[in-house]
């Protein structure tokens, strides 16, 4: 997806199988859940343009049932024992790409997933039909620079593990509106352009206002090129990472008066700037990928699309084989420098010691340890619940996890996965795989029932479905209330029958580009909130953490007293227990989760080792050459050695207690 990957520069310088049939699934009981319908829902009954809509839940009030459990996910029962210098919790783009840096840095690293596949959101299922198999991706779709050496974190991890993953490419996204068709082109300028002057209310205006938003916005833009998110770290190394700067600083000091800009709300400059609609409601497209319109995403989200999806070498790709395969090349890297990943190990608790995560209880018994840290890739919700409420914990820890567990998040997904027959199908007024849908400008674009996506990868991935077919998923936006689902139990009539209910929008969605579609079917499943929840590992089938941008998050670190910072610090009040994913900076999606893995693996190395990381990435393409800090960042080297790995992972205490 298209997550806020970019906010490089500003953080530096501020300093399903056939599988969705349930198996088990204990309900609560009325005393549990309350029939009254609370804010989470009834926001989303009256939805509007200007609404921005945010879920939230007392993690400390979970409800004490047993979730679903489905058949193709695991009982969580396997993982052994072992001793571990670095434990990843949870195999998502963060966590993996956090164990492959580790190894690579020289760590002995063990990756744990509950799940039986790997690479969290960013995983395919299949199912048999007739003889044939079909594959269906169950998350992010929308990718782009994984074709080529890019500032993509994703493409320039892959690059530094030395690992290479096939994929196909396109060049646009198609939009169905109200008004119509049309297709947004990646990689040209002057067709965007095009595009303006064809389809905005006023061509020529809408033109000179997208402009005057780039130039506006220019100089946080070129930052992305001045330093990656690859250098960070969250201590005092990043002094010496991202010394390669200052060029760039000296020469446009007006950067500095734009840090608070780039954490605030994009809606703030694009009010200034863009008044004509058909321009406001394509912004405010391209933000919702990170959760929110324009209104509640960060700035920092727009400077990548600014910069980079109008150089003439810009397109999307596909990952051939499934977005499965971006998973399983971090794992190639993982394991290639000596790391391990344990699939089917849930991850029971968190063990604390003396103030200290020192390892974890694995659902089947089974302890690991962990000498220098606990990473926990789960979602801040899932986090909370393994640190539990009988081990004797630092002081201020019960009030992190209350707030943690109280944080604004985004609502669930539905998701609809078609195969079809092919035959006779013609779809030459399409382009591309990858099209959004929306129903009503006026509506909220987090509304579930309002804006949806729907990819046809096997346009250009032969592989994913017999000859003759095709594979679609569907899925909404994150704004699908989870409680008028958790009170149904799985399989019932009245289940079924509000799937379909929530599931209609979907289906008309893919009729606006196949009208005979239902017809065309060759099997069909959908894919409710629980089911989403259950299948990705996500508490209450959340897309994400939803702080909006303008005000900083609780527990934001030191940052949030000089900057909005929107994100929860990756550091945590246990000492050697730090986070990473997509409620960490720099937000949701597959690029930005990765670099949060990245800046975590970072963390808990010296210095030394990071800057020869860079150094030796900056050699894998000409475009990596601004990665090495050079001689800047060996000046400010023996200033900070000593404070690198981060002093609250007591790294050096555990080594002498060795």
């Amino acid at each position: 997806m298209l997550g806020p990957r970019f906010a490089i520069a500003a953080a530096v310088l501020a300093g399903v199988s056939s599988a969705f049939a349930p198996v088990s699934f204990t309900r609560p009981t009325v005393s549990q859940l309350s029939e009254s319908k609370n804010d989470n829902v009834a926001q989303t009954e009256d939805t509007s343009r200007e609404k921005i809509m945010t879920f939230s839940y007392d993690m400390s009030m979970e409800p004490k049932y047993e979730k679903p459990t489905y058949p193709g996910t695991g009982n969580g029962q396997s993982g052994d024992s072992g001793d571990y210098d670095v434990i990843v919790i949870g195999s998502g783009m963060g966590g993996l790409a956090c164990g492959a840096i580790s190894a690579k840095y020289g760590d002995k690293v063990l990756v744990l997933e509950s799940h039986i596949k790997c690479g969290g959101s960013a995983h395919t299922f299949s199912r048999m039909h007739n003889g044939g198999k079909y594959s269906f991706e169950v998350g992010p779709s929308i990718f782009e620079g994984l074709d080529r050496p890019s500032l993509n974190p994703l493409r320039m991890i892959f690059d530094m593990l030395g690992e290479e993953m096939p994929v196909k490419t396109y060049t646009g996204l198609g939009y169905w509106t109200p008004t119509g068709y049309w297709r947004f082109p990646i990689g040209s300028k002057q067709k965007f352009e095009d595009l303006l002057m064809e389809q905005a209310e006023d061509g020529p205006k809408a033109v000179q206002e997208w402009n005057a938003l780039r130039a506006r916005l220019k100089t946080l833009g070129g930052s992305t090129t001045a330093v990656s998110l690859l250098n960070l770290r969250q201590d005092a190394g990043f002094l010496a990472t991202t010394a390669g700067s200052l060029p760039f600083v000296a020469t446009h000091p007006d950067v500095f008066l734009d840090l608070p800009l780039t954490f605030d709300s994009l809606h703030k400059t694009v009010d200034q700037t863009v008044t004509v609609p058909f321009l406001r409601n394509f912004i405010d497209t391209m933000c919702i990928f990170c959760g929110f319109p324009a209104k509640g995403a960060m700035t920092a989200h727009m400077l990548y699309i600014l910069e980079r999806f109008f150089e003439e070498s810009a397109c999307y790709s596909v990952p051939i084989g499934g977005t499965c395969e971006m998973g399983n090349t971090l794992v190639r890297g993982l394991e290639k420098f000596g790391g391990k990943i344990q699939l089917n190990a849930h991850v029971d608790e968190i063990i604390v010691e003396n103030g200290r995560a020192t390892g974890v209880r694995l659902k089947n018994g089974n302890v690991v340890t962990a000498k220098k840290a606990v990473v926990s890739n789960a979602t801040p919700f899932d986090t909370v619940k393994m640190l539990g409420d009988k081990q004797d914990l630092p002081e201020g820890v019960a009030t992190w996890k209350d707030e943690l567990g109280k944080l604004p998040r985004h609502g669930a997904i539905m998701h609809l996965f078609l195969a079809i027959d092919a035959e006779g199908l013609d779809l030459s007024h399409i382009e591309d795989p990858a099209h959004l849908v929306v129903q009503d400008w006026g509506r909220s674009l987090q509304d579930s029932q309002n804006l949806c996506s729907f990819f046809i990868p096997s346009l250009l991935d032969k592989s994913l479905c017999p000859e003759g077919k095709h594979v679609i998923h569907v899925y909404s936006s994150g704004g699908e209330p989870y409680e008028p689902w958790e009170k149904l139990p799985p399989g019932s009539p009245e289940y079924e029958a509000y799937k379909e209910e929530r599931a209609e929008v979907l289906w008309k969605a893919v009729e606006r580009c196949i009208p005979d579609v239902r017809e065309r079917l060759e099997f069909s499943i959908i894919g409710s909130p629980l089911a989403h929840e259950a299948f990705l590992r996500r508490d209450r089938g959340t897309y994400g953490m939803a702080w909006a941008a303008g005000t900083s998050a609780p527990h934001a670190g030191m940052l949030r007293n000089i900057l909005p910072f929107p994100f929860p610090n990756l550091k945590t009040p246990v000492d050697g227990l730090l986070r990473c994913g997509d409620s960490c900076f720099p937000g949701i999606g597959t690029p930005s989760a990765a670099a949060s893995g990245a800046i975590a693996a970072n963390t808990m190395n010296p210095v030394s080792k990071h800057l020869d990381l860079l150094k030796e990435a900056s050699q894998n393409d000409p475009l990596y050459k601004f990665l090495d800090p050079g001689i800047l960042g060996q000046i400010y080297k023996p200033l900070v050695q000593g404070l690198t790995p981060s002093p609250e992972l007591r790294v050096e205490q555990t080594q002498k207690a060795e």
